[in-house]
């Protein structure tokens, strides 16, 4: 085949061509004639700094030849909610360079439609009758011996990224940051990150985007936000060569999947394919059961991250060598330090990342991904550097480690470690493919792949127990999904019953798997997969929880902040002990309209759904009614007396208390915020839809109705006292009322649903009419709010359109811890 080599400058200048053929009068010059004084970079695809023209030409020698193309922002802007972090992965695309007379086309390939067929006509009839993209178009302006050269400095200075529109949606915000547009005069190449390397050609630019309105979110982080300037990558990679074998996905594996529809599949066989992504790993001696890897797989710790944060997460990174030797290979994962004149963006390195950000936020590991085959090129842990602190601020609220003349409690910085130790293995383990298992910590903690909550105890002696805080090392469940992702096998026959077997062996030995879907939704049903949860028994742990938060409350003081710190940062330490038990609140929800099951297939013998018992789920009623009585809602006089309002310089945030009294301390409001996280969850339109169905197949279970009389009597009618405690108890009531004309009023709600909240409002009503002159007898402030309440539901039920009652205040942001 006649091999076309092309350079292509990517900019303006463009030869005039008249139907496909170039213009004799006007012959291009050669590529040694257009480049002269130019800087040559060598590498994968050849580029030339112009730079007195401040251009970067591509030459352009592989035609019709795929590689991957990846955006990425190596230097971002800082904001948790916005979403452009440093390091920050782009889109992975799959393209190819075309020529077309006087034009070269850049054509992202359709990989999510293909044929596997070794018929070539039919896998060209999948390619024709699907979409591609043409991603951008060079206008020849050199050839010599058949290659071209084109001005590349449009598409490299373009907005690849996508950050105008990221920062118009307000990123994880629902508040826009402005009609942002990017500002040609105001960006450049970036030449100390612009470099070339056999398999890999990487370009960096400065864009500066600008607005004459921006966002609240890029004020906080951006010095002239008007003018919001950031670093873009561009990588051009080879893909990776032949053999590696694809591995199929199970549902049951725990791992990601990379989809696509195979119209060459049997008639008798699925239509769409799943694989796995994981890393090319393979043994020196295929024949030993544990053997050196040929190559192994190395992870780099990024070099800016200080001690003793770099030692941990080196230490939590290493743990999968354990898995790794369990799946037969030794020596085959090492993690060591970035060097400081490596790059943490280039392709040839797996990089965990230390990102600051102006606020915590979550961590990521995400990978670059071959999607042909599954193949991870590049695994990239981003973690968030605030994250540890609020790790720190919850050991110091819980153990009050400033007594003046004592030494800071060494549990505190131990702590913080182990929860980092434990996030480094989590992220690396995504970049290893692997997904959450958030049933992991119900059946011993045997997953790093869950979302742990730190373990604290009181011991016999009644003083806490932080030793189990964190778990140290890969949980079992680990070892049977590293197993199955890169144990290897002889041929594809005994690769298929290899993996079958290692699942089976996981489902006799009692493992359990569940994910995101399923744990994540407030409304979920899984009784055993939370995030940030504890124990096999939700029930029982919410209970130790509760022990734990009324210690660290009942000792509560100035000693849980450093000597010398301002009092009101009592109140960032206070928040995360108040609301201690919230996630343990949400695992016991879900018990309530529960039900059991698995990812089983057919014949692998596990249970496929169970619906939790009718003792189960009242048993879970009652600890959640448990959460709203006065006493454990209400904030102490003592502590209210610590904490002042605001200090010039500081405000309330997001992790401070919601206050409607401000700038005063609002306790009636954390509260209700309290207060509603659990009536909120109990009265999910789902879980309210789930008690519905259940009841209705089999009477012994729960019904809505038992569990709306039983919030209204722990609530409206619970016999109160006067005072500080009555006004607390108001509080809850008010969430209840507010929750159940929600599901009166939302169009998604069952519809039975609706009509027994209703049916319960007219109730409630009835009964208030009935109550309120001995509620205004005995107390006046009682008598108001019954009247309101018949006043509201009155008004509410002429046009449940309109929810007339305040929404409770919300709690500040929990996760991630």
């Amino acid at each position: 085949m006649l091999r076309i080599c092309l350079i292509v400058a990517l900019g303006c200048w463009a030869a005039v061509a008249v139907a496909g053929e170039c213009d004799s009068e006007a012959p291009l010059p050669t590529i040694a004639e257009k480049t002269k004084g130019f800087e040559k970079l060598e590498g994968y695809f050849d580029l030339y700094w112009d730079a007195r023209g401040g251009k970067i030409w591509i030459e352009i020698a592989r035609w019709d030849e795929e590689f991957l193309y990846v955006d990425s922002l190596p230097a971002g802007v800082g904001s948790n909610d916005i979403g452009l972090d440093r390091v920050h992965l782009g889109r992975s695309r799959v393209v190819r360079f075309e020529r077309r007379g006087p034009r070269v086309l850049l054509i992202q390939s359709n990989t999510a439609f293909r044929s596997d067929s070794e018929n070539a006509m039919e896998r060209r009839a999948v390619r024709e009758a699907f979409a591609e993209s043409v991603l951008w178009g060079f206008e020849v302006a050199a050839e010599e011996e058949g290659c071209v050269l084109v001005d590349a400095g449009d598409f490299f200075l373009s907005d690849a990224h996508q950050i105008a529109r990221t920062l118009a949606r307000g990123g994880d915000s629902s508040r826009g940051q402005g009609s942002y547009k990017l500002e040609a005069s105001r960006s450049a190449f970036y030449l100390p990150r612009t470099r070339n390397f056999p398999q890999n050609t990487e370009v960096e630019v400065t864009l500066t985007f600008i607005s004459s309105k921006p966002g609240p979110l890029v004020r906080q982080v951006t010095p002239t936000p008007e003018a919001l300037t950031v670093r873009q990558r561009h990588s051009l990679i080879q893909l990776p060569g032949e053999g590696y074998r694809p591995r199929q996905w199970d549902p049951r594996s725990g791992y990601f999947s990379e989809s696509y529809m195979d119209f060459a599949a049997a008639l008798d066989e699925p239509i769409e394919k799943h694989l796995i992504p994981r890393h090319r790993l393979k043994k020196k001696d295929p024949s030993a059961a544990v053997s050196d890897a040929v190559e192994p797989i190395i992870y780099y710790v990024d070099s800016g991250t200080p001690e003793p944060v770099r030692s941990a997460l080196i230490e939590g990174a290493r743990w999968w060598t354990e898995a790794f030797e369990a799946a037969g290979f030794k020596n085959a994962f090492e993690v060591k330090i970035l060097p400081a004149d490596a790059d943490p963006m280039d392709v040839r390195y797996n990089v965990i990342n230390w990102v600051h950000r102006s606020t915590r936020g979550w961590s990521y590991g995400s990978e670059v991904i071959d999607p042909r085959t599954g193949e991870i090129i590049k695994g990239h842990v981003a973690l968030g550097s605030l994250r540890v602190r609020q790790d720190m601020l919850i050991a110091r609220g819980l153990l009050a480690p400033f007594e003046e003349g004592r030494s800071v409690d060494s549990r505190v910085e131990e702590m913080s470690l182990a929860r980092l130790r434990q996030l480094s293995a989590h992220e690396v383990g995504h970049t290893l493919g692997l997904v959450h298992n958030y049933a992991a910590s119900a059946h011993g903690r045997t997953s790093v792949m869950d979302y742990p909550h730190p373990l604290v105890r009181l011991n016999e002696a009644g003083e806490l127990d932080l030793s189990r805080a964190y778990d140290v090392g890969i949980g079992e469940w680990d070892k049977v999904t590293i197993a199955y992702g890169y144990s290897e096998f002889d041929n594809a026959e005994d690769e298929a019953a290899g993996l079958k077997k290692i699942l089976q062996d996981s489902i006799e030995n009692g493992m359990i798997y569940i994910t995101d879907q399923d744990a994540s939704p407030r409304g979920g049903a899984h009784p055993t997969a939370h995030l940030w949860d504890n124990g096999a028994d939700p029930i029982e742990e919410l209970g130790e929880v509760m022990k734990v938060r009324a210690y660290a409350l009942g000792r509560f003081s100035q000693n849980n902040i450093p000597l010398g710190a301002p009092m009101v940062s009592l109140e960032e330490t206070l928040v995360p002990i108040y609301f201690f038990h919230r996630y343990q609140v949400e695992a016991v929800a879900k018990l309530l309209g529960g039900m059991d099951y698995t990812y089983a297939l057919r014949g692998d013998g596990q249970a496929v759904t169970e619906i939790v018992s009718p003792q189960r789920q009242r048993g879970a009623m009652d600890a959640l009614l448990g959460t709203l009585e006065p006493d454990v809602l209400a904030l102490d006089e003592r502590i209210l007396r610590l904490i002042p309002p605001r200090s010039f310089g500081t405000r309330r945030g997001r992790e401070t208390f919601a206050a409607r009294s401000d700038p005063v301390l609002d306790p009636i409001s954390a509260a209700e915020a309290a207060a509603g996280h659990t009536v909120g969850m109990m009265l999910h339109p789902a879980r309210c839809a789930r008690l519905v169905q259940f009841h209705a197949r089999d009477e012994d279970y729960p019904g809505l109705e038992e569990t709306i009389n039983r919030l209204i009597e722990a609530t409206w009618k619970a016999s109160r006292s006067k005072g500080y405690s009555a006004e607390i108890g108001r509080a809850a009531d008010q969430t209840v009322l507010y929750y159940l004309m929600r599901l009166v009023a939302d169009d998604d709600a069952a519809t039975q649903v609706r009509a027994v909240a209703e049916s319960k409002l007219g109730e409630l009503m009835s009964w208030l009419k009935k109550n309120l002159r001995h509620a205004r007898k005995k107390d006046e402030a009682q008598g108001a709010h019954f009247s309101y309440a018949i006043s509201s539901i009155k008004r509410f039920l002429e046009d449940t359109a309109e929810i007339v009652v305040p929404p409770p205040t919300v709690m500040p942001d929990g996760p991630p811890i």
